[in-house]
Parts: C-alpha cells; structure tokens; sequence
C-alpha cells in the first residue's frame, strides 16, 4: 500500500493531508525511523511501524480497543450536558477511514455516570456481534446499592423482574451479593438503564454502577480512568468466538 494510503487509513487526515505529511518530510518509517518523503513509496502495511510529527503508530486494518470510562462522559459523537468519551481517543482513532461514518464506535453505551469497561471498534460485524441479545454475550456490573441486599432481591432478580416497556421479564444471568451494599450483576442483553431498573424493581436503588467484564475480557487494574489499549489479537479472537445461549 502507497504511503499516503496507509495514514489515510490510519486517520491522520484526508488524503491530500496525508500526502502533505509526507512530501514535508514528516512521517519517518524503518527501524531507524528515518523520513520518506515520496507519498506513493510502497510498503507492507501489516505490522508496518511509523511516526508522524512524533506520534508513533502501527498499522491496524481494523481497531479493536477497550476504554476505561471514567465518570462524567457520554457514550455519544454528540453529547448533550457532558464531554464525549471520544475525546478521550487520539485523533487518528476518531477519523479512520474518513467520510461520515469515520473513526471507532462504542460498542453498546454507558451512561455518563456509568465507568468501567468500554470497547470501542470500526468493525461492523464485531459490533454487531457484541450488542445483538441473541448472542448472549456476558457483561459483568458492580452497583453499590442504597439500601441493604437479601436473599429475596437475589431471588427476584435471578428469577426475572418485569420492566414498564416490556411485559416480557427480564432475569440476570448470574447475580450475588459481594458485600451487604455491593451487587454483582451478569446481564446478556442490554435494555435502557437495565442495571438501575432492575434493581429499583426489587425495591433497591443504585448509587454507582462500574462494568468490569465483557465476554471474559476484565478491565486490569493497570488501566486507569480515561486510558485506552488496542486489544490483542487473542482477545479479538475470544471475544468473537460463539457464546453458548444462558440456560
């Protein structure tokens, strides 16, 4: 692929940018990081490393990601009240592929208040995948709860509690009191405030929600509030792999 194709694709602008980039010697390439300033010089884009205006990169056909949301952002390209989680991303990842579609998607959202685990992706069919109920991808919540958890919450919520837009129940996949005021909540599908809801139908209330898994995938404690990473290809892999329907 030429040069300015690569950072094209990559998101580093549109593609008379990217061939500027080039031809002002800006984009160093090689293990020696040295600059090409011939925008059509052809190079094997996978696992190609680069650098532009000091910013190193390596080339992703497609991005896989996971955020850790912080407190206080919307899950949205355009937010009403609070900052977009995307400005939390580097450029490059929020213009990739250009047109009006350009740059990652939230895979599924959280609300504002809502931190923990986001992944983010420019995948069509992963996203879908990933969100559709019928796959029944696992996602693991954390609440603190107002008021003190019982068994007969536990029960209800494990045995489905009926929600006011839909006369069909809804029921947790797997769900346990960690602590008197901590619930640990599995969902395998994702309804409006679903978390929040369900716990006010038990007669509960919601005082902080954090997600801390997907599919398997945990958010390590070595990723603070409003860091990113790429995914690894295994994780991709796992995450994308069948999930058995919940009993």
């Amino acid at each position: 692929m030429q040069l300015q194709d690569i950072l094209f694709s990559q998101g580093f602008g549109t593609r008379r940018v990217c061939m500027g980039l080039v031809q002002q010697g800006l984009v160093l390439v090689g293990d020696d990081l040295q600059p090409c300033t011939d925008p059509t010089a052809m190079f094997q884009e996978e696992g190609f490393i680069f650098q532009v205006q000091g910013e190193r990169w390596q080339y992703h056909q497609l991005a896989y990601l996971l955020l850790h949301k912080p407190p206080g952002y919307e899950c949205s390209q355009k937010p009403s009240t609070y900052p977009s989680v995307y400005t939390l991303l580097p450029a490059p990842l929020r213009q990739r592929g250009g047109g009006a579609a350009a740059g990652v998607q939230a895979v599924g959202r959280l609300d504002q208040d809502t931190t923990g685990l986001l992944l983010l992706s420019d995948d069509g069919k992963f996203i879908h995948r990933m969100t559709s109920p019928r796959h029944h991808v696992p996602k693991v919540y954390e609440a603190e709860v107002k008021h003190p958890l019982d068994a007969r919450q536990i029960a209800r919520l494990l045995e489905g509690v009926v929600l006011d837009d839909d006369p069909k129940p809804v029921r947790a996949h797997a769900c346990e009191a960690a602590s008197d005021h901590h619930l640990r909540l599995t969902l395998t599908e994702g309804k409006y405030h679903q978390v929040k809801r369900m716990v006010a139908a038990v007669g509960n209330r919601v005082e902080s929600l954090h997600r801390s898994t997907i599919g398997g995938l945990s958010l390590g404690a070595d990723l603070m509030p409003g860091q990113w990473r790429w995914l690894t290809a295994d994780e991709v892999s796992a995450l994308s792999k069948k999930t058995a329907s919940p009993a």
